[in-house]
């Protein structure tokens, strides 16, 4: 034989060995991968029906860190919530929320893990560390700022906090007669002192820092500051995106009035007898529109101003008592007092504003107990309302009662309160890459 004709057969030999093991490769990899696939889908439909986004699958990282230690505290946790009171139903986590179970898991996370570095700096006389008041439309803001102080979520030890609190009160600015000019020097020299002398914040460039304030105060006095409110988390009572909120690092805080007038209602729809209502100013675009398309409607109870307390006592809050359907439009910021008004009082809030960011809104679905709509629903809204079936519409009363847990401030804290929703939107978004 030829050297040719040999150099040949080894070739033809040599590839039809390397076809036989690529096809013998491909054959053994297909089957790993559809058997791993078919695991996967078996564990999936074990454990939730619905699909879990990616940046859930990295909150709930954490449990599994400390799933040992929760099975061994389970017994003694029991007790200790036995002995605080609460019921089992408290702790009941129903289809109100997104996900869950999801929720109910990254809850138990963030209160056996999260922590959180208050700056000490700062004179708590003037404008810095303490609330100037729990009352009022900032009642938010005071509250937040007392309760993170009464929390187990508050660490002395800088290492060891997810996220650092800048404790500027700008509602303290406000109550000193401070200028918006003003306000934003102080705020930029208080964050330049933080900076030079501490070195947690160029770790980040500020995104796991937040600062909390609320109504449009805040963001009038921080809008000078921008590298603070492009890095930093804002937690805000003005959760507009005309204002330059970001809804992916920012948190929306409800604007919460405390203390509320009369007890909580709801579970009583058979005592509400007025389809819709709505009483306030004209200090918007669409509450001037609402109150000039609805103000003598048969069916509507639509007030062009306040009510004046000269009418009787707590007529305006009677008034929710009353009604289906609560009118939240928008007013001089987006965001309104009246939203957890309505839900404290049991009357189904109808969100009318644009490109609004609801606080909790990755957490809780507000279509589940609210009536969410544009701005451009004003004209068809009667009929929009009562085109809502009398099932739905029991529903939601039902559902406004299960939320108002979320929306209303305890000092000290309780669980799930606004205070814990707060801290459960910042642990969605704490940071846990240093630099």
């Amino acid at each position: 034989m030829s050297a040719s004709k040999f150099q040949q057969q080894s070739m033809l030999t040599l590839r039809g060995s390397l076809l036989s093991l690529a096809i013998l490769t491909f054959v053994s990899l297909t089957y790993l991968s559809l058997n791993s696939l078919h695991s996967s889908f078996s564990s999936s439909a074990q454990s939730s029906p619905a699909a879990i986004s990616a940046s859930e699958k990295q909150i709930i990282q954490p449990l599994r860190e400390t799933e040992a230690s929760a099975g061994q505290e389970e017994s003694g946790n029991a007790k200790e919530d036995e002995e605080a009171g609460r019921s089992d139903g408290d702790d009941e986590i129903t289809d109100l929320y997104h996900y869950p179970e999801v929720f109910k898991l990254n809850y138990a996370a963030m209160e056996e893990n999260f922590k959180v570095y208050i700056y000490p700096d700062g004179d708590p006389k003037t404008f810095y560390q303490t609330p100037r008041k729990l009352t009022g439309k900032y009642a938010s803001e005071g509250y937040f700022f007392q309760n993170i102080r009464e929390s187990k979520f508050r660490t002395e030890d800088p290492d060891q906090a997810h996220l650092f609190f800048i404790p500027i009160s700008c509602h303290k600015m406000r109550g000193k007669g401070t200028s918006y000019e003003n306000m934003t020097i102080i705020v930029q020299n208080y964050l330049d002192g933080l900076i030079a002398k501490y070195p947690y914040w160029n770790r980040t460039l500020g995104a796991d820092h937040f600062f909390v304030t609320c109504h449009d105060v805040g963001v009038r006095a921080t809008e000078g500051v921008p590298f603070l409110v492009k890095n930093a988390i804002r937690a805000v009572c003005s959760p507009s995106y005309d204002v330059g909120f970001i809804p992916h690092k920012d948190v929306a805080l409800p604007q919460i009035l405390q203390p509320f007038a009369l007890p909580a209602g709801g579970n009583d729809a058979e005592n509400r007898t007025t389809l819709g209502f709505w009483a306030g100013h004209r200090n918007s675009r669409i509450r001037v529109i609402l109150a000039r398309v609805w103000e003598n409607d048969t069916e509507l109870d639509i007030s062009n101003n306040r009510i004046s307390r000269a009418t009787g006592h707590l007529v305006y809050q009677k008034r929710f008592y009353k009604t289906k359907f609560c009118i939240c439009p928008g007013g001089s910021q987006v965001n309104s007092a009246r939203i957890t008004d309505s839900i404290h009082y049991g009357c189904v809030p109808v969100i009318l504003s644009n490109y609004y960011d609801l606080p909790f809104n990755d957490i809780i679905d507000w279509n589940k107990f609210a009536v969410v709509l544009k701005e451009r629903d004003v004209y068809q809204l009667k009929q929009i309302l009562k085109d809502i079936p009398h099932e739905k519409f029991l529903e939601l009363n039902k559902n406004v009662a299960k939320v108002q847990k979320h929306f209303q401030w305890n000092s000290p804290p309780v669980k799930y309160d606004a205070f814990h929703m707060v801290m459960y939107d910042l642990w969605l978004r704490r940071h846990v890459i240093r630099y």
